[in-house]
């Protein structure tokens, strides 16, 4: 099971997100802001979009949205944005 494993802020609605086997990539929300849900919609808030935090592995937000990681992980592979992160052993 991927599990995120860190979480960093860049730039408008874009995270960078390390998983737990080692791949990491740059996620960017804007697509779900796009939707307009009543859920994404406090996300539109530069201040408040910051305030995310990991919680058994997944991007949440105080408000209850919570962003599975293994369908992070998907999207960001299909759309080959997946690095490998190289650690020295």
């Amino acid at each position: 099971m991927i599990k995120i494993v860190k979480a960093e802020y860049l730039q408008a609605y874009v995270i960078r997100l390390w998983f737990s086997d080692r791949t990491y990539g740059d996620y960017d929300l804007q697509p779900l802001l796009d939707r307009g849900s009543e859920l994404v919609a406090p996300l539109r808030d530069a201040a408040y979009f910051r305030q995310f935090f990991l919680e058994l592995g997944a991007l949440c937000w105080k408000n209850g949205l919570e962003l599975s990681p293994g369908n992070i992980h998907r999207k960001l592979r299909q759309q080959g944005l997946l690095q490998t992160t190289h650690q020295a052993a």
